[in-house]
C-alpha cells in the first residue's frame, strides 16, 4: 500500500516560510519521479515542482520562491516555500506514480491527503 503523509503546512503572514515534508512508502511504480501540486479553493490542482531522475524542476510562476529537495535516505520530499504570498493559500499535495516527468495532475496516479497552508496578507 502507497503512503504519502504531507506535513509542515500552517499559516503565516505574506513574506513568510514554510517547509512541506512527505514521506512516501510503499512500492509503486517509477520512484524515479516525485512532485508537489496544490490546489486552491475554486482552481484546479497546479503542479509547483518536481524531481525526475534526481534534476529537480520547479514552475515558472513560483520559481525564486519555491525549493523541491529530496533525503533518499529519509524516503522524504521537501518544498521550502519562501517570501509567500496570500495567492499561495491552498492544499499542497506530494504525488508519486507516474511515467513521465510532467505537471499534468492526471498523470500522477498517487496523491496525498494534503496540508494547508494560509497566508494571510
Amino acid at each position: 500500500q502507497v503512503q504519502l503523509v504531507e506535513s509542515g503546512g500552517g499559516s503565516v503572514q505574506a513574506g513568510g516560510s514554510l517547509r512541506l515534508s512527505c514521506v512516501v512508502s510503499g512500492n509503486f511504480y517509477n520512484r524515479n519521479f516525485i512532485g508537489w501540486f496544490r490546489q486552491a479553493p475554486g482552481k484546479e490542482r497546479e503542479g509547483l515542482a518536481l524531481i525526475c531522475t534526481g534534476i529537480p524542476y520547479v514552475r515558472d510562476s513560483v520559481k525564486g520562491r519555491f525549493t523541491i529537495s529530496q533525503d533518499k535516505t529519509k524516503d522524504t520530499v521537501y518544498l521550502q516555500m519562501d517570501s509567500l504570498k496570500p495567492e499561495d493559500t491552498a492544499m499542497y499535495y506530494c504525488v508519486v506514480g507516474a511515467s513521465t516527468c510532467t505537471y499534468d495532475p492526471s498523470a500522477w496516479q498517487y496523491w496525498g491527503q494534503g496540508t494547508q497552508a494560509t497566508v494571510s496578507s
